[in-house]
């Protein structure tokens, strides 16, 4: 572990004029002090690295010199998918190796190349997160993940929505997707392919058995049939709203982008003052309410009736708390 430290240190000194022992122990996620050891290591290992004290100092190598490292491992290798994704790699426990791998080929890269590397990151980030959001604990996150890598069958306790809502699983697992800052499970059981949200895993134990992964198996194929499976699944009913033509307009922003498309889809053509019928998919009244209160005073519930009603109520609630 300290050797491939030592070497990433050196690696970000031949890809930088002069570091500071702060941007290193941020990079490798170390302490300053360990830093300073590290240095006084590659120093009595007759590496030309030089320390310029002040404001603008830093460590910085001898001019010229310039060691040949360049060579992957293999986690360093499988890890460069995550290079724009530090948050997901950390988060599976890839942090160290991702910052070595990224050093090592901005390492061997020639200058003009690297420079223009370093404009790329410093101008383009990607957050997976949404807004408003943070993420779910997940305490078990890197050990499913090594169950993925390593091929071997997991057995867990897990709260799921319908009743009994603690069920025991035993799958094996195919791979993780991170969907809007959320870690998602894929794995075969003997009834057929399951997704499990990696936060509601309880109790959970690596089996020895290995993962007989189907050879035609698309993780990304997979995802897409999912997510539309799943929009199917949750929309068992719909609501007839009429909209203004600036709330109909507005829909995208309002909703999520399937009930906001199936809306549009649905919509009648807008009456002489500009209203729209439109039909909305929704999951249960109880789940429709807050995102069709989300409409303002621009949408009214038309049907069902129970719907309707239920808006009365709670907007006749809310019209009393300023009165």
């Amino acid at each position: 572990m300290r050797a491939s430290r030592l070497m990433s240190i050196l690696l970000l000194l031949q890809t930088r004029d002069r570091v500071t022992a702060q941007e290193i122990a941020g990079q490798l996620e170390v302490s300053i002090r360990t830093v300073y050891r590290d240095m006084e290591s590659l120093s009595a290992a007759g590496i030309p690295v030089y320390g310029d004290p002040g404001h603008d100092g830093g460590y910085r190598l001898l001019d010229g010199f310039r060691a040949r490292l360049e060579l992957l491992t293999t986690d360093e290798a499988g890890s460069l998918f995550f290079a724009g994704l530090p948050s997901a790699a950390a988060d599976l426990g890839l942090g160290a190796i991702v910052t070595a791998a990224n050093l090592k080929v901005m390492s061997a890269l020639p200058p003009e190349l690297r420079d223009r590397a370093g404009r790329v990151a410093e101008r383009f980030h990607l957050d997976a997160p949404g807004w408003y959001s943070e993420a779910e604990p997940t305490p078990h996150l890197t050990t499913v993940a090594d169950a993925v890598w390593n091929e071997r069958t997991l057995r867990f306790t897990y709260i799921r929505w319908a009743t009994p809502h603690l069920v025991t699983r035993t799958t094996e697992p195919l791979g993780l997707v991170l969907k809007s800052g959320n870690w998602y499970l894929v794995g075969l059981t003997a009834a057929d392919l399951r997704t499990y949200r990696i936060s509601r895993i309880m109790e959970l134990e690596v089996l020895p058995d290995p993962v007989s992964r189907p050879p035609d198996f698309d993780l990304a194929a997979y995802w897409v049939t999912y997510l539309e499976s799943f929009d199917q699944r949750r929309h068992h009913h719909s609501a007839l709203i009429r909209v203004t033509a600036e709330t109909f307009d507005r829909l995208p922003e309002l909703l999520d982008p399937a009930t906001a498309q199936a809306a549009r889809d649905s919509a009648t053509d807008p009456s002489s003052t500009g209203h729209r019928d439109i039909r909305l998919p929704i999951e249960s009244i109880d789940r429709a309410i807050p995102d069709l209160l989300r409409l303002g005073a621009g949408a009214e519930v038309l049907a069902p009736e129970d719907l309707r009603h239920r808006i009365a109520i709670e907007t006749a609630a809310m019209a009393r708390r300023y009165v």
